[in-house]
């Protein structure tokens, strides 16, 4: 019994002795047991630092870095939304032209055909290895789809598909909208969207039409 007093009063002192005086006021440098980054290292703004070659403590900001609260976040090409509200954009707001195109479709190949196909059918290579569900750009759902909110799931992901937003640009993104819109085209378009001097020309090249089905089987001789 006596042991164990005498070890439990040892471990009390203890106790005291490293805690205990914890707070008091000391000329001496208190003993850090644990510094936890107390002593960190630090550059102050305005200074020479010789770690880096131009000799700057004070660093730029990194490329494409946005202030909170700046005009950047209200302009539909970088959002996908009205200025002010919530609500998509219904059309790409940026010029579509050939160059754009051109981009969107060479973004496209790189990007989205792995999944979703040269045809934008959702049957791409990915289908062979179980991933499943894939977006069918020519379901009427997408195709009634606003520009702004394929713009969104570009950028943060839906379902299945992760952000893109970091490797795919702001511009590059409306590209493969673009684009995207153009292979919904290819199959959803009607003659009446063919400009009108050209409309002859693709009546002529229209293969004729299939015989009917139902006509009555000939008599036999």
């Amino acid at each position: 019994m006596r042991y164990f007093l005498l070890i439990f009063g040892l471990t009390i002192l203890g106790v005291m002795l490293i805690a205990g005086k914890r707070g008091d006021i000391s000329r001496r440098p208190p003993l850090e047991v644990f510094p936890d980054m107390d002593r960190m290292p630090k550059l102050r703004p305005q200074t020479r630092a010789d770690f880096f070659t131009d000799g700057m403590s004070s660093r730029l900001p990194v490329a494409g870095t946005v202030a909170r609260g700046s005009a950047w976040q209200d302009a539909p090409v970088n959002t996908g939304k009205q200025p002010g509200t919530t609500n998509w954009v219904e059309v790409i707001p940026v010029a579509v032209n050939e160059q754009l195109m051109k981009r969107g479709q060479e973004r496209y190949t790189v990007y989205c055909l792995v999944c979703h196909g040269a045809a934008g059918d959702g049957k791409g290579i990915t289908g062979k290895y179980g991933m499943v569900a894939m977006a069918n750009f020519h379901d009427p759902r997408l195709v009634k789809m606003a520009d702004g909110e394929i713009f969104n799931a570009i950028t943060f992901g839906k379902n299945l598909m992760g952000p893109y937003g970091g490797q795919i640009p702001i511009e590059d993104r409306w590209a493969i909208i673009a684009y995207v819109r153009a292979l919904q085209r290819s199959r959803l378009a009607t003659l009446d969207d063919v400009p009108a001097d050209h409309r002859d020309a693709l009546r002529r090249a229209m293969p004729p039409p299939a015989p009917a089905t139902n006509a009555p089987a000939a008599r036999p001789q």
